[in-house]
Protein backbone atom coordinates (compact mmCIF):
# COMPACT_ATOMS: atom_id res chain seq x y z
CA UNK A 1 0.00 0.00 0.00
CA UNK A 2 0.98 3.70 -0.36
CA UNK A 3 1.12 7.01 1.61
CA UNK A 4 -1.23 9.15 0.56
CA UNK A 5 0.13 11.57 1.34
CA UNK A 6 0.13 15.28 -0.20
CA UNK A 7 1.81 14.77 -3.91
CA UNK A 8 5.77 15.87 -2.86
CA UNK A 9 6.40 17.25 -6.34
CA UNK A 10 3.38 18.87 -7.12
CA UNK A 11 2.95 22.32 -7.76
CA UNK A 12 -0.34 24.78 -6.74
CA UNK A 13 -1.04 25.25 -10.23
CA UNK A 14 -0.86 21.96 -11.65
CA UNK A 15 -2.77 20.95 -8.85
CA UNK A 16 -5.48 23.11 -10.04
CA UNK A 17 -5.18 21.62 -13.38
CA UNK A 18 -5.75 18.31 -12.05
CA UNK A 19 -8.79 19.24 -10.39
CA UNK A 20 -9.93 21.04 -13.64
CA UNK A 21 -9.67 17.45 -15.28
CA UNK A 22 -11.12 15.79 -12.56
CA UNK A 23 -14.20 17.86 -12.79
CA UNK A 24 -15.01 17.51 -16.06
CA UNK A 25 -14.75 13.64 -16.18
CA UNK A 26 -17.12 13.97 -13.17
CA UNK A 27 -19.74 16.18 -15.25
CA UNK A 28 -19.32 13.61 -17.83
CA UNK A 29 -20.04 11.05 -15.09
CA UNK A 30 -23.47 13.13 -14.05
CA UNK A 31 -24.49 13.93 -17.68
CA UNK A 32 -24.08 10.24 -18.69
CA UNK A 33 -26.97 9.51 -15.93
CA UNK A 34 -29.13 12.72 -16.05
CA UNK A 35 -29.47 12.82 -19.78
CA UNK A 36 -32.25 9.58 -19.10
CA UNK A 37 -34.42 11.60 -16.82
CA UNK A 38 -35.17 14.45 -19.03
CA UNK A 39 -35.68 11.52 -22.06
CA UNK A 40 -37.96 9.49 -19.99
CA UNK A 41 -41.43 11.49 -21.24
CA UNK A 42 -40.18 10.34 -25.20
CA UNK A 43 -38.64 7.01 -24.04
CA UNK A 44 -41.80 6.14 -22.37
CA UNK A 45 -43.50 6.76 -25.33
CA UNK A 46 -41.14 5.23 -27.50
CA UNK A 47 -40.85 2.07 -26.11
CA UNK A 48 -44.31 1.98 -23.86
CA UNK A 49 -42.58 2.08 -20.30
CA UNK A 50 -43.93 2.09 -17.47
CA UNK A 51 -42.83 4.87 -14.37
CA UNK A 52 -41.89 2.08 -12.31
CA UNK A 53 -39.77 0.71 -15.51
CA UNK A 54 -38.32 3.98 -16.01
CA UNK A 55 -37.65 4.31 -12.37
CA UNK A 56 -36.04 1.31 -12.69
CA UNK A 57 -33.39 2.22 -15.72
CA UNK A 58 -32.89 5.47 -13.44
CA UNK A 59 -31.68 3.20 -10.15
CA UNK A 60 -31.39 -0.12 -9.79
CA UNK A 61 -29.85 -1.18 -13.55
CA UNK A 62 -27.47 1.61 -12.74
CA UNK A 63 -26.60 1.64 -9.23
CA UNK A 64 -26.27 -2.70 -8.87
CA UNK A 65 -22.89 -2.83 -10.57
CA UNK A 66 -21.86 0.81 -9.61
CA UNK A 67 -22.21 -0.02 -6.10
CA UNK A 68 -21.00 -3.34 -5.58
CA UNK A 69 -18.44 -2.75 -7.62
CA UNK A 70 -17.02 0.37 -6.76
CA UNK A 71 -14.90 -0.78 -3.79
CA UNK A 72 -12.81 -3.68 -5.87
CA UNK A 73 -12.31 -1.08 -8.50
CA UNK A 74 -10.93 1.55 -5.38
CA UNK A 75 -8.56 -1.66 -4.50
CA UNK A 76 -6.67 -1.58 -8.36
CA UNK A 77 -6.68 1.94 -8.40
CA UNK A 78 -4.87 1.67 -5.40
CA UNK A 79 -2.46 -0.71 -6.05
CA UNK A 80 -1.73 0.20 -9.77
CA UNK A 81 -2.82 4.19 -11.09
CA UNK A 82 -5.37 6.00 -10.08
CA UNK A 83 -5.07 7.96 -13.47
CA UNK A 84 -5.32 5.05 -15.25
CA UNK A 85 -8.11 3.63 -13.88
CA UNK A 86 -10.23 6.90 -14.57
CA UNK A 87 -9.46 6.70 -17.92
CA UNK A 88 -10.59 3.48 -18.02
CA UNK A 89 -13.45 3.96 -16.53
CA UNK A 90 -14.37 6.85 -18.38
CA UNK A 91 -14.34 5.03 -21.70
CA UNK A 92 -16.77 2.29 -20.33
CA UNK A 93 -18.90 4.02 -19.13
CA UNK A 94 -18.90 6.49 -22.34
CA UNK A 95 -19.07 3.61 -24.80
CA UNK A 96 -22.39 2.04 -22.86
CA UNK A 97 -23.85 5.15 -22.74
CA UNK A 98 -23.72 5.62 -26.71
CA UNK A 99 -25.35 2.08 -26.88
CA UNK A 100 -28.32 3.21 -24.77
CA UNK A 101 -29.34 5.06 -28.45
CA UNK A 102 -29.40 1.44 -29.70
CA UNK A 103 -31.58 0.05 -27.61
CA UNK A 104 -34.67 -1.49 -28.88
CA UNK A 105 -36.77 -2.14 -25.65
CA UNK A 106 -36.65 -2.41 -21.61
CA UNK A 107 -34.42 -5.25 -21.15
CA UNK A 108 -31.81 -4.00 -23.90
CA UNK A 109 -31.85 -0.50 -22.44
CA UNK A 110 -31.59 -1.98 -18.66
CA UNK A 111 -28.39 -4.19 -20.09
CA UNK A 112 -26.45 -1.13 -20.99
CA UNK A 113 -27.51 1.22 -18.08
CA UNK A 114 -25.87 -1.85 -16.38
CA UNK A 115 -22.45 -1.25 -18.50
CA UNK A 116 -22.62 2.23 -17.73
CA UNK A 117 -22.68 1.74 -13.89
CA UNK A 118 -19.97 -0.73 -14.13
CA UNK A 119 -18.15 1.92 -16.23
CA UNK A 120 -18.58 4.89 -13.29
CA UNK A 121 -18.14 2.15 -10.68
CA UNK A 122 -14.13 3.56 -10.78
CA UNK A 123 -14.41 6.89 -11.56
CA UNK A 124 -15.41 8.71 -8.13
CA UNK A 125 -13.55 6.90 -5.32
CA UNK A 126 -10.46 7.09 -7.06
CA UNK A 127 -10.82 10.73 -7.68
CA UNK A 128 -11.52 11.41 -4.28
CA UNK A 129 -7.91 9.71 -3.40
CA UNK A 130 -6.28 11.80 -6.13
CA UNK A 131 -7.88 14.77 -4.90
CA UNK A 132 -6.64 14.38 -1.39
CA UNK A 133 -3.01 13.57 -2.81
CA UNK A 134 -2.64 17.06 -4.64
CA UNK A 135 -4.54 19.01 -1.76
CA UNK A 136 -3.12 20.11 2.02
CA UNK A 137 -5.52 19.56 4.66
CA UNK A 138 -7.12 22.20 5.12
CA UNK A 139 -8.46 22.55 1.61
CA UNK A 140 -9.65 19.14 0.84
CA UNK A 141 -13.31 20.01 1.77
CA UNK A 142 -13.13 23.19 -0.61
CA UNK A 143 -11.34 21.07 -3.43
CA UNK A 144 -13.44 18.42 -3.11
CA UNK A 145 -16.24 20.83 -3.33
CA UNK A 146 -15.71 21.98 -6.36
CA UNK A 147 -14.69 18.29 -8.22
CA UNK A 148 -18.16 17.72 -6.88
CA UNK A 149 -19.40 20.93 -8.92
CA UNK A 150 -19.48 18.03 -11.47
CA UNK A 151 -23.12 16.81 -10.15
CA UNK A 152 -24.85 19.88 -10.72
CA UNK A 153 -23.29 20.70 -14.32
CA UNK A 154 -23.30 17.36 -15.49
CA UNK A 155 -27.35 17.39 -14.53
CA UNK A 156 -27.65 20.96 -16.28
CA UNK A 157 -26.07 19.30 -19.34
CA UNK A 158 -27.74 16.40 -19.11
CA UNK A 159 -30.95 18.26 -19.48
CA UNK A 160 -30.21 21.18 -21.49
CA UNK A 161 -27.77 19.01 -24.41
CA UNK A 162 -29.76 16.10 -24.03
CA UNK A 163 -33.11 17.86 -25.06
CA UNK A 164 -31.68 20.29 -27.84
CA UNK A 165 -30.08 16.93 -29.28
CA UNK A 166 -33.35 14.98 -28.88
CA UNK A 167 -35.33 17.78 -30.52
CA UNK A 168 -32.98 18.30 -33.40
CA UNK A 169 -32.61 14.77 -33.91
CA UNK A 170 -34.29 12.07 -31.44
CA UNK A 171 -33.27 10.64 -28.07
CA UNK A 172 -31.31 8.05 -29.49
CA UNK A 173 -28.99 10.39 -31.21
CA UNK A 174 -28.73 12.30 -27.31
CA UNK A 175 -27.21 9.21 -26.23
CA UNK A 176 -24.90 8.59 -29.19
CA UNK A 177 -23.14 12.33 -29.30
CA UNK A 178 -22.89 12.26 -25.65
CA UNK A 179 -21.20 8.96 -25.08
CA UNK A 180 -18.81 9.72 -27.91
CA UNK A 181 -18.20 12.73 -26.29
CA UNK A 182 -16.80 11.15 -23.41
CA UNK A 183 -14.99 8.45 -25.38
CA UNK A 184 -13.08 11.63 -26.75
CA UNK A 185 -11.80 13.32 -23.14
CA UNK A 186 -10.64 10.55 -21.99
CA UNK A 187 -7.06 10.16 -23.58
CA UNK A 188 -6.59 13.61 -22.90
CA UNK A 189 -7.23 13.09 -19.55
CA UNK A 190 -4.58 10.84 -19.01
CA UNK A 191 -2.42 12.86 -21.25
CA UNK A 192 -2.55 15.67 -18.48
CA UNK A 193 -2.81 13.89 -14.96
CA UNK A 194 0.30 11.89 -14.03
CA UNK A 195 0.00 9.65 -11.30
CA UNK A 196 1.84 10.83 -8.10
CA UNK A 197 4.49 9.47 -6.54
CA UNK A 198 3.40 7.53 -3.46
CA UNK A 199 5.62 6.03 -0.63
CA UNK A 200 5.42 2.74 0.64
CA UNK A 201 3.77 2.18 4.24
CA UNK A 202 4.84 -0.09 6.83
CA UNK A 203 2.99 -3.23 6.78
CA UNK A 204 2.21 -3.54 2.76
CA UNK A 205 -1.32 -3.42 1.51
CA UNK A 206 -4.15 -3.07 3.60
CA UNK A 207 -6.91 -5.82 2.81
CA UNK A 208 -10.74 -4.13 2.10
CA UNK A 209 -11.84 -6.48 5.14
CA UNK A 210 -9.07 -4.44 7.14
CA UNK A 211 -10.34 -1.18 6.13
CA UNK A 212 -13.74 -1.97 6.36
CA UNK A 213 -13.08 -3.32 10.22
CA UNK A 214 -11.50 0.03 11.05
CA UNK A 215 -14.77 1.69 9.46
CA UNK A 216 -17.31 -0.52 11.42
CA UNK A 217 -16.18 0.23 14.47
CA UNK A 218 -17.01 4.08 14.38
CA UNK A 219 -20.67 5.25 14.77
CA UNK A 220 -19.81 8.22 13.04
CA UNK A 221 -18.99 6.61 9.50
CA UNK A 222 -22.37 4.53 9.35
CA UNK A 223 -24.63 7.81 10.61
CA UNK A 224 -23.26 9.81 7.75
CA UNK A 225 -23.19 7.16 5.45
CA UNK A 226 -27.26 6.50 6.26
CA UNK A 227 -27.53 10.08 6.29
CA UNK A 228 -26.42 10.79 2.92
CA UNK A 229 -28.08 7.46 1.44
CA UNK A 230 -31.05 9.14 2.49
CA UNK A 231 -30.46 12.69 1.18
CA UNK A 232 -29.44 10.89 -2.30
CA UNK A 233 -32.77 8.33 -2.02
CA UNK A 234 -34.80 11.62 -2.68
CA UNK A 235 -32.59 13.53 -4.80
CA UNK A 236 -31.88 10.83 -7.34
CA UNK A 237 -35.47 10.36 -6.87
CA UNK A 238 -35.93 14.35 -7.80
CA UNK A 239 -33.32 14.37 -10.15
CA UNK A 240 -34.62 11.77 -12.51
CA UNK A 241 -38.77 12.71 -11.89
CA UNK A 242 -38.68 16.60 -11.95
CA UNK A 243 -38.26 17.18 -15.55
CA UNK A 244 -41.39 14.61 -15.62
CA UNK A 245 -43.38 16.62 -13.29
CA UNK A 246 -43.06 19.81 -15.00
CA UNK A 247 -44.17 18.71 -18.11
CA UNK A 248 -47.32 17.56 -16.29
CA UNK A 249 -47.84 20.23 -14.16
CA UNK A 250 -46.74 23.56 -16.01
CA UNK A 251 -47.40 22.10 -19.96
CA UNK A 252 -43.81 22.88 -20.74
CA UNK A 253 -42.52 20.90 -23.81
CA UNK A 254 -38.79 19.30 -23.48
CA UNK A 255 -37.36 22.58 -24.60
CA UNK A 256 -38.74 24.74 -21.65
CA UNK A 257 -38.01 21.93 -19.28
CA UNK A 258 -34.75 21.71 -19.51
CA UNK A 259 -34.25 25.14 -19.25
CA UNK A 260 -36.17 25.46 -16.44
CA UNK A 261 -34.69 23.01 -14.35
CA UNK A 262 -30.68 23.34 -15.71
CA UNK A 263 -30.93 26.65 -14.63
CA UNK A 264 -32.44 25.50 -11.24
CA UNK A 265 -29.49 22.57 -11.48
CA UNK A 266 -26.45 24.76 -12.35
CA UNK A 267 -27.28 28.12 -10.35
CA UNK A 268 -28.36 26.35 -6.93
CA UNK A 269 -26.18 22.97 -7.21
CA UNK A 270 -22.88 24.75 -7.79
CA UNK A 271 -23.28 27.77 -5.06
CA UNK A 272 -24.37 24.88 -2.76
CA UNK A 273 -21.48 22.51 -3.13
CA UNK A 274 -19.08 25.17 -3.14
CA UNK A 275 -20.42 26.77 -0.33
CA UNK A 276 -20.20 23.18 1.64
CA UNK A 277 -17.06 23.11 0.98
CA UNK A 278 -16.22 26.91 2.06
CA UNK A 279 -18.28 26.30 5.39
CA UNK A 280 -16.78 23.13 6.46
CA UNK A 281 -12.74 23.89 5.76
CA UNK A 282 -13.17 27.00 7.88
CA UNK A 283 -15.76 26.14 10.90
CA UNK A 284 -13.90 22.20 10.75
CA UNK A 285 -10.48 23.86 12.20
CA UNK A 286 -12.21 24.15 15.29
CA UNK A 287 -14.39 21.38 15.25
CA UNK A 288 -14.76 18.52 13.20
CA UNK A 289 -18.22 17.97 13.76
CA UNK A 290 -18.69 20.91 11.67
CA UNK A 291 -18.24 18.67 9.06
CA UNK A 292 -21.87 16.84 9.76
CA UNK A 293 -23.30 19.95 11.81
CA UNK A 294 -23.50 21.94 7.84
CA UNK A 295 -25.00 19.16 6.06
CA UNK A 296 -27.93 18.36 9.09
CA UNK A 297 -28.94 22.63 8.95
CA UNK A 298 -28.85 22.36 5.37
CA UNK A 299 -31.02 19.26 4.77
CA UNK A 300 -33.27 20.96 7.49
CA UNK A 301 -34.08 24.03 5.44
CA UNK A 302 -34.40 21.66 2.24
CA UNK A 303 -37.27 20.16 3.09
CA UNK A 304 -40.31 22.38 3.44
CA UNK A 305 -38.30 24.44 0.57
CA UNK A 306 -38.94 21.71 -1.81
CA UNK A 307 -42.35 21.23 -1.13
CA UNK A 308 -43.29 24.43 -1.59
CA UNK A 309 -41.51 24.71 -4.91
CA UNK A 310 -43.12 21.02 -5.96
CA UNK A 311 -46.47 22.18 -5.04
CA UNK A 312 -46.46 25.64 -6.21
CA UNK A 313 -49.60 26.87 -8.66
CA UNK A 314 -47.28 28.82 -11.26
CA UNK A 315 -44.04 28.05 -12.60
CA UNK A 316 -41.92 31.78 -11.36
CA UNK A 317 -43.15 30.99 -7.91
CA UNK A 318 -42.03 27.55 -8.11
CA UNK A 319 -38.75 28.48 -9.89
CA UNK A 320 -37.94 30.78 -6.97
CA UNK A 321 -38.72 28.59 -4.17
CA UNK A 322 -36.49 25.62 -5.67
CA UNK A 323 -33.29 27.50 -6.28
CA UNK A 324 -32.33 27.80 -2.48
CA UNK A 325 -32.82 23.74 -1.96
CA UNK A 326 -31.35 22.70 -5.01
CA UNK A 327 -28.11 24.61 -3.75
CA UNK A 328 -28.50 22.27 -0.47
CA UNK A 329 -29.64 19.56 -1.03
CA UNK A 330 -26.55 18.90 -2.42
CA UNK A 331 -24.76 20.57 0.07
CA UNK A 332 -23.05 17.76 1.60
CA UNK A 333 -21.24 16.36 -0.64
CA UNK A 334 -17.72 18.35 -0.21
CA UNK A 335 -17.90 17.84 3.75
CA UNK A 336 -19.63 14.78 4.18
CA UNK A 337 -16.98 12.58 1.63
CA UNK A 338 -14.20 14.60 3.27
CA UNK A 339 -14.73 13.21 6.75
CA UNK A 340 -15.64 9.95 5.67
CA UNK A 341 -11.83 9.95 4.58
CA UNK A 342 -10.51 11.15 7.50
CA UNK A 343 -11.99 8.36 9.43
CA UNK A 344 -8.94 6.23 8.39
CA UNK A 345 -5.55 6.51 8.23
CA UNK A 346 -4.12 7.73 5.10
CA UNK A 347 -3.41 4.49 2.85
CA UNK A 348 -6.77 3.71 3.75
CA UNK A 349 -8.67 6.44 2.05
CA UNK A 350 -9.45 5.15 -1.74
CA UNK A 351 -10.83 2.27 0.06
CA UNK A 352 -12.86 4.06 2.48
CA UNK A 353 -14.29 6.56 -0.17
CA UNK A 354 -15.73 3.37 -1.85
CA UNK A 355 -17.22 2.10 1.04
CA UNK A 356 -19.29 5.23 2.12
CA UNK A 357 -20.08 5.46 -1.75
CA UNK A 358 -21.19 1.89 -1.26
CA UNK A 359 -23.71 2.79 1.16
CA UNK A 360 -24.74 6.25 -0.21
CA UNK A 361 -25.24 4.64 -4.18
CA UNK A 362 -26.54 1.30 -3.78
CA UNK A 363 -29.39 2.86 -1.39
CA UNK A 364 -29.30 6.11 -3.08
CA UNK A 365 -29.22 5.74 -6.81
CA UNK A 366 -31.04 1.92 -6.34
CA UNK A 367 -34.01 2.71 -4.34
CA UNK A 368 -34.32 6.76 -5.69
CA UNK A 369 -36.16 6.78 -8.64
CA UNK A 370 -37.68 3.54 -8.88
CA UNK A 371 -39.26 4.34 -5.11
CA UNK A 372 -40.45 7.74 -6.66
CA UNK A 373 -41.67 5.83 -10.08
CA UNK A 374 -43.06 3.03 -8.14
CA UNK A 375 -45.17 4.80 -6.10
CA UNK A 376 -47.09 7.00 -8.37
CA UNK A 377 -48.01 4.09 -10.44
CA UNK A 378 -49.61 3.00 -7.38
CA UNK A 379 -50.99 6.34 -6.47
CA UNK A 380 -52.33 6.75 -9.80
CA UNK A 381 -56.03 5.76 -9.63
CA UNK A 382 -56.15 8.18 -6.98
CA UNK A 383 -54.44 10.99 -7.93
CA UNK A 384 -54.19 10.71 -11.98
CA UNK A 385 -51.77 12.71 -13.45
CA UNK A 386 -50.95 14.31 -10.21
CA UNK A 387 -49.67 11.46 -8.70
CA UNK A 388 -45.95 12.06 -9.67
CA UNK A 389 -46.00 15.05 -7.80
CA UNK A 390 -47.64 14.11 -4.79
CA UNK A 391 -44.84 11.07 -4.72
CA UNK A 392 -42.38 13.18 -4.99
CA UNK A 393 -43.41 14.98 -1.71
CA UNK A 394 -43.84 12.15 0.19
CA UNK A 395 -40.31 11.51 -0.29
CA UNK A 396 -38.76 14.67 0.10
CA UNK A 397 -39.54 13.69 4.22
CA UNK A 398 -35.88 11.80 3.96
CA UNK A 399 -34.30 14.65 3.96
CA UNK A 400 -35.39 15.40 7.32
CA UNK A 401 -34.00 11.34 7.78
CA UNK A 402 -30.74 12.58 6.81
CA UNK A 403 -30.78 15.82 8.86
CA UNK A 404 -31.32 14.26 11.76
CA UNK A 405 -28.51 11.39 11.28
CA UNK A 406 -26.26 14.09 10.88
CA UNK A 407 -26.90 15.83 13.73
CA UNK A 408 -26.51 12.59 15.77
CA UNK A 409 -22.89 12.31 13.90
CA UNK A 410 -21.54 15.55 15.49
CA UNK A 411 -20.16 14.30 18.63
CA UNK A 412 -18.92 10.98 17.70
CA UNK A 413 -16.60 12.90 14.71
CA UNK A 414 -15.00 14.42 16.84
CA UNK A 415 -13.55 11.65 18.63
CA UNK A 416 -13.63 9.07 15.43
CA UNK A 417 -11.46 11.35 13.00
CA UNK A 418 -8.04 10.58 12.89
CA UNK A 419 -5.72 13.58 12.54
CA UNK A 420 -2.44 13.89 9.97
CA UNK A 421 1.27 14.26 11.07
CA UNK A 422 2.11 17.63 10.10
Amino acid sequence: MTDETRAPTSSPAYARLVLAMLLVVYTFNWLDRQILGILAPVIKADLGLSNTQLGALGGIAFAALYSTLAIPLALVADRTSRSWVITGALVVWSGFTALCGFAGGFWQLFLFRLGVGVGEAGGVAPSYALILQYFPPERRARAMSIYSMGIPVGLAMGVLFGAAIAKAVDWRAAFVVIGLAGVVIAPIFRLVVKEPPRVAAPGGQAPVIAVFATLARKPSFWLLAFAAAASSTAGYGLAFWVPSILIQAYGFDLTATSWFYGSLLLAGGTTGVYLGGVLADRLGRADRGAYARVSSFAWLVTAPLFVAGLMSPSPVMAWLFLLIPNALNILFVGPLTTAAQHLVPPSMRATAAACFLFINNLIGIGAGSWLLGGISDVMKPRFGDEALRYSAVALVSLYLVAALLALFAVRPLRKDWVEEAA
